[in-house]
């Protein structure tokens, strides 16, 4: 089956993207969502007149935000329980557990850095409350990190759209680069460690 995610925004519309961002901020089952090449692509379609730019950002970062917070919530109160949860179609613990050595690899900053990181996105903020992160901390970096992601990758969609002529042409290609580029830092960083480990 051929997914067409402009296509899927579109007939949706705002909460549809919404709905996704939140999702893929704040629920364990949101992992395989795609974040990055979404909020881009919603921007694009912005570009051509079919949403607010303005009020798609405010409510991609409200999402993000707000995923977050459930995301650290849930941390916070199964915490460890989660380690010791069965593997199921739609949680596999080997994902909260490469958060948590990202976590520990990079502290707080990972709250703002998993956002542009897939898979590591849900759980970082799990590992953060698990972790017992200070509340006031993590939302800090929570709005930061929700403001640059949001934000950053949605006007850049737009822009795109309004520079480049028929730059719809060209969509699928750059959605498929952002994908590409928004994975090489999870390949990097098993390689990193699995190399690290053979040392």
């Amino acid at each position: 089956m051929h997914f067409d995610l402009a296509e899927t925004i579109r007939s949706f519309g705002y909460f549809g993207v919404w709905a996704i961002v939140f999702a893929e901020s704040g629920l364990l089952i949101g992992f395989f969502l795609p974040g990055d090449s979404l909020l881009f692509t919603a921007g694009f379609l912005a570009s051509q007149g079919l949403m607010n730019v303005w009020i798609l950002i405010l409510g991609c970062f409200i999402a993000a935000v707000v995923g977050d917070n459930v995301g650290y919530t849930t941390g916070h109160r199964f915490g460890r329980r989660l380690f010791h949860r069965e593997d199921s179609k739609l949680f596999h613990k080997k994902h909260l557990i490469r958060a948590q050595k990202f976590y520990d690899q990079h502290g707080g900053k990972t709250v703002i850095l998993a956002r542009f990181i897939p898979i590591v996105r849900t759980f970082a903020p799990i590992v953060a409350g698990i972790g017992a992160m200070e509340y006031r901390t993590f939302v800090g970096y929570n709005l930061v990190g929700g403001a640059v992601w949001t934000v950053g990758l949605t006007l850049l969609g737009y822009y795109l759209g309004k520079i480049i002529p028929d730059v719809d042409k060209y969509l699928l290609p750059i959605v498929g680069v952002i994908i590409v580029v928004s994975v090489v830092p999870s390949i990097w960083h098993l390689y990193q460690r699995e190399f690290d480990g053979k040392r």
